[in-house]
């Protein structure tokens, strides 16, 4: 039994040879010729033709015929996009917040764009009593807590923009602050998130409470979650250099690559 495990466990390697030559044409994005594709590969272009004339027939490969190079076909992208199509940001997200909560000894969490608004699907659990207030399925303002923050700079949909507008019309009344000063306090903040590429917030939701928040992108270069993460003022670093933004910009670049992110967000 343990002989036929360890059979199995071989696999087939001229499989695996002959998908180094994808790799290369992948990681290329450009049609190539055979000799470039063979030498990214590390073998011969003999050997590398071979291999690209199954591929051709399989159509994971086509070849131009004016300039004989090759470049990946129809039924890469197939097997591309249903493969995209099983990545769950949500069960992906797992070990990532739970690495992240260790590595920074907060409570963190992942947030997607729900009915409601911004809302908290997924917890990792750092103890103390930060998750009074952090559940599966809290919905989060989008102007005042860094979850939000995030969703209104990077988050593209026409619902969120009306969201947001009566935001800063209940924030307007109850301040008794001018609409439009609200709005442009508004933007400067997300400016700044912008540039820096996390949003934050501190003790504008909940006094005494800090929080990070950073996007995480799809394939496409469109915002589907956000890595967030609190923490008690005066303990939780909120510096945009600090190293709770760096770890934090971290987990949602390693997320956001699980998810195909190719690394150009989506204007």
């Amino acid at each position: 039994m343990v002989t036929k495990v360890a059979s199995d466990r071989q696999g087939i390697q001229s499989v695996e040879v002959g998908f180094r030559l994808l790799k290369v044409l992948a990681a290329t994005n450009r049609p190539m010729m055979l000799r470039d594709i063979a030498k990214g590969a590390g073998m011969p272009a003999a050997k590398a033709h071979r291999y690209m004339v199954s591929f051709l027939r399989i159509g994971i490969v086509e070849q131009d015929p004016s300039s004989g190079r090759y470049d990946l076909g129809a039924y890469a992208l197939e097997l591309g996009l249903s493969g995209l199509g099983r990545l769950d940001p949500v069960r992906l997200a797992g070990p990532i917040l739970e690495s992240l909560c260790e590595e920074i000894h907060e409570t963190v969490a992942l947030a997607v764009w729900g009915t409601h608004g911004a809302t908290i699907v997924r917890i990792a659990d750092a103890g103390g009593p930060i998750t009074i207030t952090l559940r599966p399925g809290t919905t989060l303002p989008l102007c005042n807590s860094a979850t939000g923050r995030a969703f209104a700079t990077f988050y593209r949909s026409p619902y969120l923009k009306k969201m947001l507008d009566s935001e800063l019309k209940e924030i307007s009344e109850s301040t008794k602050v001018a609409v439009t000063t609200v709005r442009r306090q508004l933007e400067k903040t997300l400016t700044e998130i912008r540039e820096h590429g996390i949003a934050r917030a501190t003790g504008s939701l909940t006094p005494g409470i800090n929080g990070f928040s950073a996007p995480v992108y799809d394939h496409s270069g469109n915002m589907v979650a956000a890595i967030t993460s609190l923490g008690a003022i005066g303990e939780f670093d909120v510096e945009w250099d600090s190293p709770t933004a760096k770890a934090m910009r971290e987990a949602a670049a390693a997320l956001s690559h699980r998810l195909g992110f190719g690394g150009i967000p989506a204007e």
